[in-house]
């Protein structure tokens, strides 16, 4: 039992760390780099705070050395995904007993682990496993995650105190209890800080949780169980079981405690799983809350009054870093024709200066697509737009492709387009952009076009020197976008400062990172306490007048 109100530490932004040459931190990465690279793994699930092996194992695969002998990790089958449930069940009472500031206390020291002994481990397996460059690796999986852990426990004080008002002689009051039931945490490869925000924000808030990691971030995934163990998580609470998604998805949805599911992937995925859980909606003991940040086909619209050379570089950061391979990547964009030559010229340059390549040579941009299947649909995507230049295709800049080493697409720009080009419609998820050469005249025009361009509205942004353009722009694309972002690249939201997540077919919106999430992980129970003895059942008004 605790006494007294606390006050949580103010949380900061995480500072980013340069791996300059020379630097102290640039040695020690590499040096953990090389040591991770040399093992040969064999990663367990984690069920009720016990190791697990099944015997059934995939091959950790690293994207950029194809052919590296990693070993491999564990996967579910039907019996440790029913465990991993009775594991999270059983764990279910004491966790959500345990004083609130018990929990946080948790978090916050997961957090200082990572910013100390766990941040190369976890830089470094998300170098080897994602092909993310130093640099990606350190926004997402160091200081992402660290400012997860630490605005996730300041949020969840200011949801605590949100407290109703109380008339004299009686005290109201709102507890925030966690769901009924277990949350089912389905986390992707391509963000190491989501993996870890997924299953860690519903448990912050009292639930217990069973954890699919994607099978292309296992490695990643397991640092982040060692590091929640080495904080202090109580066994039971996140439980780790990477496998099959449609067998073990196929299984936790079916389960009657449900509760909730937590999700960043897929649009078609995270529809089938709303299918599913629609289809099951007798069997449940309660409405499982849905939450689910989803595809995006995010766009760059360019007004003429905008800044060429800022225009061109955030084009060549929002589109190419790590490969294209974020929710958020600039994959089509609007420019129009009195701006395209010089614009041109930049991406042209840019791109022929763009290293691509092993992510351990710290002088590449770039490192290689996720895996086999990735690098062919993007390379279909590239050839069947080459085959049309000419016709519905002006010009592709870029877009070679190498997979014997690794799974190496060099960034692309398909330029010249028609606006229903399908690569101006399609999520394709790599460094590839598309770009719609518009009539400068035709501004207003084209932000009407942008707007109804695609199903989805996860990030987009407008360039633009003059104001009456950015105030139309952002009036017309109102809600083309969750994240809209001004003279800047739709890429890099920073949790504190750019709540993240987008509607349509990107997503419910919840915002990770933010109180607004949070408030999906909880349900609320009002105490109302009357302190005077009631008399006389009777009211004034029936008295005898």
């Amino acid at each position: 039992m605790s006494f007294g109100l606390f006050r949580v530490p103010d949380p900061v932004n995480e500072a980013v760390r340069t791996y300059a040459p020379d630097t102290p931190e640039r040695a020690s990465l590499k040096a953990t780099y090389a040591e991770l690279a040399n093992k040969k793994f064999d990663l367990p699930l984690w069920i009720g705070g016990k190791a697990v092996r099944t015997g059934n194992i995939s091959p950790i695969v690293c994207p950029h050395q194809r052919k590296a002998e990693l070993g491999g990790f564990h996967q579910a089958g039907t019996r440790e995904v029913g465990d991993a449930i009775a594991a999270a069940q059983a764990a279910r009472g004491e966790w959500a007993a345990m004083p609130w500031d018990q929990r946080a206390a948790i978090f916050l020291r997961a957090a200082a682990l990572l910013r100390g002994p766990f941040r190369d481990r976890l830089n470094a397996a998300t170098m080897l496993n994602q092909s993310k460059t130093a640099h990606q690796a350190e926004i997402d999986a160091a200081c992402e995650l660290i400012d997860f852990f630490h605005f996730n426990v300041h949020y969840l004080t200011q949801l605590y105190g949100e407290q109703p008002i109380s008339s004299p002689g009686t005290w109201n009051r709102v507890e925030y209890r966690p769901l009924d039931g277990f949350v089912f945490a389905v986390t992707p490869f391509n963000f190491t800080s989501i993996a870890g925000n997924l299953p860690t924000a519903p448990a912050l808030c009292g639930n217990t949780v069973v954890w699919k990691p994607a099978s292309t971030a296992v490695l990643s995934g397991s640092v982040i169980m060692e590091l929640l163990q080495a904080a202090g998580l109580p066994p039971g609470v996140i439980n780790f079981v990477p496998g099959s998604p449609a067998a073990i998805g196929e299984q936790v949805l079916a389960h009657r405690d449900l509760a909730g599911v937590h999700f960043t992937g897929s649009t078609p995925v995270f529809k089938q799983m709303w299918r599913s859980i629609g289809n099951n909606i007798d069997n449940y003991v309660s409405y499982p809350r849905l939450v689910g940040e989803t595809g995006g086909k995010d766009f760059v619209f360019a007004h003429p009054s905008a800044d060429v050379q800022s225009l061109a570089h955030n084009l060549l950061r929002g589109a190419f870093e790590y490969q294209g391979q974020k929710c958020s990547a600039a994959s089509r964009a609007y420019i129009p024709d009195n701006l395209w030559p010089q614009v041109r010229e930049h991406l042209g340059d840019g791109i022929a200066s763009i290293k691509v390549g092993d992510v351990s040579d710290f002088t590449n941009f770039m490192g290689a697509v996720i895996d086999a299947r990735a690098y062919a649909k993007l390379r279909e995507a590239i050839e069947e737009a080459r085959s049309r230049q000419g016709g519905r295709v002006g010009e592709v800049i870029g877009g070679e492709s190498d997979d014997k080493t690794g799974f190496f697409i060099r960034p692309t720009v398909i330029a010249g387009v028609e606006p229903e080009y399908r690569t101006m419609k399609e999520e394709l998820f790599g460094p590839v952009l598309t770009i719609h050469i518009y009539p400068q005249a035709r501004f207003e025009e084209t932000l009407a076009l942008c707007e109804r361009g695609s199903e989805y509205a996860l990030t987009g942004a407008i360039f633009a020197e003059n104001r009456q353009a950015i105030v139309d722009a952002t009036r017309t694309l109102r809600h083309a976008a969750g994240n809209f972002y001004i003279n800047d690249k739709p890429t890099g939201a920073v949790v504190g400062q750019q709540p993240f997540g987008g509607s349509k077919a990107s997503g419910t919106n919840d915002k990770a990172g933010s109180l607004l999430n949070l408030v999906r992980w909880i349900s609320p129970r009002t105490i109302k306490e009357t302190f005077a003895p009631l008399r006389d059942f009777r009211y004034p008004f029936m008295n005898a007048g």
